[in-house]
């Protein structure tokens, strides 16, 4: 029996070494689906505040942003969608770039990226970036239009500034960026012109700032000053921005401590509301007639009453009753005789020549009626036509999702923070005109 196991354990040896070597050479190769050795960080120390310049479609009223990805890198135009769930972009044209890959179904990555389906692709008989079979299978939807599509769950390199004092710092790289490869019907209609997808920056996995949070150690914080003017950028921060060791934003400190904050509520799809409880013009409280608990009631898990808060609609909505009764009062404070023919979407108009004695104050008044949200009269007042100006606010009929929509017309040139942590959104009590400042200069975006 000795012997018979002495002539065993060479063979034994050799096997298990075998077996090692295959190991090893199976999980190199694994790994080489999901990591390419070549690409490292740009960064030797974690940021604690990344910046993402964010600019106007003068066309849409839309907010787009130039995002960095791919080996080597190159600028992606995308959409800029506070409620969506990831990054979505269109790859069927044009998409190169020697670290893109596809998770294979029911790996990590799908269940990571919520993604419970095998995609398999008809459109082409070759592999390609957003078209390899048995991948994982994720939905992305165009915010504007409503369409909706399958698409690859991919991964790649992205690229996003850090701060360096109050400067714009390097670059630093998140190798693995989760997004989706999506259908290029999707970006056909709705979006500003060479928009290539949409940035998602909802309360889901795989969502830009959620990413990066978990990759870089950030401070689950992040705010977003949205410019007015086309030529001149507004910006999203991502980390902590009340860091005093950071000087990126100490520059306008007297911003900062001019924010108020009220709850964030946050919907099963990841969108985010606020309460609000009233609206005020020139101190007359607006409550709708049929439901005056409509604006502070909550409708449980599939609706939840207050303000969504978008970056997909230029213009904010209200539900028909709120729309009737604001529109009521505001004309109430307006001239009669200075008041025009509607000009489309909007319901109340004036000739802007005969506006010389002012705007009502509008303001929004939160949980407290010492936190109020100040609207100025650029965030009131649209420029519709030559001499024509126009409340900024649509009726969004009588079966809105919420109570009101909160549009980039009225989120423009207001620095608004968005706390996960202490889940509260905090945000300028008056717009930053009042402090001198504009979101072009309170940051220093030179060289993004």
């Amino acid at each position: 029996m000795a012997q018979n196991m002495a002539q065993i354990f060479p063979f034994i040896a050799v096997f298990l070494s075998c077996s090692f070597i295959f190991v090893l050479s199976s999980s190199q190769n694994s790994q080489s689906l999901y990591h390419n050795p070549q690409s490292t960080s740009s960064s030797s120390s974690k940021p604690s505040l990344l910046v993402l310049p964010i600019q106007q479609d003068a066309s849409t009223g839309l907010h787009w942003a130039n995002i960095h990805k791919r080996t080597p890198l190159m600028q992606v135009p995308v959409l800029l969608d506070l409620n969506g769930k990831h990054l979505w972009v269109t790859c069927s044209y044009h998409y190169s770039s020697s670290t893109y890959q596809a998770p294979f179904c029911h790996s990590t990555q799908c269940s990571r990226a919520n993604s419970h389906h095998c995609f398999i692709c008809t459109d082409s008989a070759t592999s390609r970036p957003g078209c390899h079979n048995n991948t994982c299978a994720l939905m992305s939807s165009n915010p504007v239009t409503q369409e909706a599509g399958f698409g690859e769950l991919a991964q790649d390199v992205l690229a996003i500034h850090s701060t360096h004092g109050s400067k714009l710092g390097p670059m630093v790289r998140v190798l693995q960026f989760l997004f989706s490869c999506a259908p290029s019907f999707l970006a056909q209609k709705g979006l500003p012109n060479n928009v290539q997808g949409a940035l998602g920056l909802g309360h889901a996995p795989i969502s830009l700032q959620n990413q990066l949070f978990s990759y870089f150690g950030l401070k689950r914080q992040f705010a977003m000053c949205l410019s007015r003017y086309p030529t001149s950028n507004g910006a999203i921060l991502f980390g902590d921005i009340y860091d005093l060791d950071n000087n990126y934003i100490h520059n306008s400190i007297d911003v900062l401590i001019d924010m108020v904050y009220t709850p964030l509520r946050i919907s099963q799809q990841g969108e985010y509301f606020m309460q609000v409880n009233a609206i005020r013009v020139n101190k007359h409280m607006v409550v709708p007639t049929k439901n005056p608990s409509m604006l502070s009631s909550y409708h449980g898990d599939s609706r939840i009453g207050g303000a969504m808060i978008t970056t997909t609609n230029p213009y904010t909505i209200l539900h028909h009753s709120i729309f009737e009764v604001f529109t009521q009062v505001f004309a109430n404070n307006m001239p009669k005789e200075a008041q025009v023919e509607s000009v489309g979407p909007f319901g109340l108009c004036y000739d802007s020549r005969k506006l010389s004695g002012g705007i009502p104050s509008v303001e929004f008044v939160m949980d407290s009626h010492d936190d109020v949200w100040r609207i100025s009269d650029e965030n009131l007042m649209v420029q519709a036509q030559n001499g024509v100006s126009c409340l900024g606010f649509v009726d969004g009929g009588m079966h809105t999702r919420t109570e009101i929509v909160l549009g980039t017309h009225q989120l423009e040139e207001n620095m608004v923070v968005f706390d996960l942590e202490r889940s509260r959104v905090e945000f300028n009590s008056n717009s930053l005109k009042s402090h001198g400042k504009t979101c072009a200069n309170i940051f220093d975006l030179n060289n993004a």
